[in-house]
Protein backbone atom coordinates (compact mmCIF):
# COMPACT_ATOMS: atom_id res chain seq x y z
CA UNK A 1 0.00 0.00 0.00
CA UNK A 2 0.98 3.44 -0.93
CA UNK A 3 1.06 6.34 1.30
CA UNK A 4 -1.33 8.89 -0.44
CA UNK A 5 0.05 11.77 1.63
CA UNK A 6 3.71 11.45 3.05
CA UNK A 7 4.93 14.06 5.67
CA UNK A 8 7.47 15.25 2.99
CA UNK A 9 4.54 16.15 1.23
CA UNK A 10 2.66 17.60 4.06
CA UNK A 11 5.79 19.75 4.92
CA UNK A 12 6.24 20.75 1.71
CA UNK A 13 2.27 22.19 1.91
CA UNK A 14 3.09 24.08 4.92
CA UNK A 15 6.08 25.71 3.13
CA UNK A 16 3.58 27.04 0.56
CA UNK A 17 1.16 28.54 2.83
CA UNK A 18 -1.06 24.93 2.91
CA UNK A 19 -2.54 22.45 5.24
CA UNK A 20 -2.98 19.23 3.72
CA UNK A 21 -5.08 16.28 5.19
CA UNK A 22 -6.82 13.42 4.14
CA UNK A 23 -10.67 12.77 3.10
CA UNK A 24 -11.94 9.21 3.75
CA UNK A 25 -13.98 8.63 1.03
CA UNK A 26 -16.04 5.99 3.10
CA UNK A 27 -16.58 8.04 6.05
CA UNK A 28 -16.05 11.63 5.14
CA UNK A 29 -13.63 12.15 8.30
CA UNK A 30 -10.70 14.00 8.16
CA UNK A 31 -7.37 12.94 9.06
CA UNK A 32 -4.14 15.29 9.66
CA UNK A 33 -1.41 14.85 10.32
CA UNK A 34 -1.00 12.22 7.45
CA UNK A 35 -1.81 8.70 7.97
CA UNK A 36 -1.98 5.35 6.18
CA UNK A 37 -5.75 5.33 6.77
CA UNK A 38 -8.38 6.88 7.78
CA UNK A 39 -8.09 8.37 11.94
CA UNK A 40 -12.56 7.20 12.07
CA UNK A 41 -12.71 4.61 10.60
CA UNK A 42 -9.62 2.59 9.91
CA UNK A 43 -10.65 3.09 5.79
CA UNK A 44 -7.87 3.38 3.33
CA UNK A 45 -9.81 5.25 0.42
CA UNK A 46 -8.22 8.22 1.17
CA UNK A 47 -7.88 11.67 -0.70
CA UNK A 48 -5.66 14.54 -0.35
CA UNK A 49 -7.58 17.82 0.23
CA UNK A 50 -6.06 21.11 1.29
CA UNK A 51 -7.89 22.04 5.07
CA UNK A 52 -8.94 25.32 6.24
CA UNK A 53 -5.81 25.76 8.54
CA UNK A 54 -8.05 27.00 11.10
CA UNK A 55 -8.68 25.93 14.48
CA UNK A 56 -9.26 26.15 18.09
CA UNK A 57 -6.84 25.73 20.88
CA UNK A 58 -7.77 22.62 23.28
CA UNK A 59 -4.71 22.24 25.25
CA UNK A 60 -0.92 23.47 25.70
CA UNK A 61 2.19 23.38 27.86
CA UNK A 62 5.10 25.62 28.22
CA UNK A 63 8.09 23.70 27.91
CA UNK A 64 10.94 24.78 30.14
CA UNK A 65 13.35 22.64 29.84
CA UNK A 66 14.08 22.04 25.76
CA UNK A 67 15.50 19.51 23.91
CA UNK A 68 18.71 20.53 21.75
CA UNK A 69 18.64 23.09 19.37
CA UNK A 70 15.57 25.09 21.18
CA UNK A 71 15.37 27.71 23.35
CA UNK A 72 12.73 27.86 26.25
CA UNK A 73 10.76 28.43 27.06
CA UNK A 74 7.86 28.02 24.83
CA UNK A 75 4.67 27.35 23.96
CA UNK A 76 3.00 23.78 22.81
CA UNK A 77 -0.28 23.79 21.82
CA UNK A 78 -3.36 20.99 20.30
CA UNK A 79 -5.46 22.69 18.26
CA UNK A 80 -8.95 21.01 16.72
CA UNK A 81 -8.90 22.33 12.90
CA UNK A 82 -12.40 23.41 11.61
CA UNK A 83 -12.97 19.83 9.79
CA UNK A 84 -11.82 17.67 12.63
CA UNK A 85 -8.15 16.82 13.07
CA UNK A 86 -6.33 18.01 15.98
CA UNK A 87 -2.50 18.92 15.08
CA UNK A 88 -0.02 19.80 17.82
CA UNK A 89 2.63 22.81 16.84
CA UNK A 90 3.98 25.66 18.40
CA UNK A 91 2.18 28.72 19.69
CA UNK A 92 3.88 31.29 18.52
CA UNK A 93 3.71 35.70 19.48
CA UNK A 94 2.48 34.42 22.89
CA UNK A 95 4.74 35.30 26.04
CA UNK A 96 5.15 31.42 27.68
CA UNK A 97 5.29 33.19 30.82
CA UNK A 98 2.36 34.89 30.52
CA UNK A 99 0.53 31.92 29.37
CA UNK A 100 -2.62 31.07 31.41
CA UNK A 101 -5.97 28.82 30.53
CA UNK A 102 -7.59 31.73 29.36
CA UNK A 103 -5.29 30.18 25.87
CA UNK A 104 -8.07 27.61 25.74
CA UNK A 105 -11.03 28.03 22.96
CA UNK A 106 -8.92 30.99 21.65
CA UNK A 107 -8.73 30.65 17.53
CA UNK A 108 -5.97 30.01 15.62
CA UNK A 109 -4.41 30.27 12.23
CA UNK A 110 -2.16 27.30 11.09
CA UNK A 111 1.80 28.56 10.16
CA UNK A 112 4.97 26.61 9.96
CA UNK A 113 8.67 27.39 10.92
CA UNK A 114 12.07 25.90 9.49
CA UNK A 115 14.27 24.33 11.86
CA UNK A 116 17.67 24.33 11.35
CA UNK A 117 19.99 20.74 10.88
CA UNK A 118 20.65 19.42 14.20
CA UNK A 119 23.29 17.05 14.88
CA UNK A 120 20.90 14.48 15.23
CA UNK A 121 18.78 15.39 12.49
CA UNK A 122 18.43 14.15 8.91
CA UNK A 123 18.04 17.87 7.33
CA UNK A 124 16.49 21.06 7.80
CA UNK A 125 12.71 20.23 9.53
CA UNK A 126 9.56 21.70 9.56
CA UNK A 127 7.43 22.34 12.06
CA UNK A 128 3.69 23.34 12.76
CA UNK A 129 3.19 26.63 14.03
CA UNK A 130 -0.31 28.36 15.28
CA UNK A 131 -0.97 31.99 15.65
CA UNK A 132 -3.69 33.50 17.09
CA UNK A 133 -6.71 34.83 14.81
Amino acid sequence: MQYPLTYKQFYEGLKQGKVLGLKCRSCGAYTAPPKMCCAECTGSNLEVVELSGRGEIKTFTVIRVPPEGFTAPYIVAMAELEEGPWLLGNLEGVDADQASLDLIGKKVKVGHKVIPPMRYSAGEGVAVTFSLA
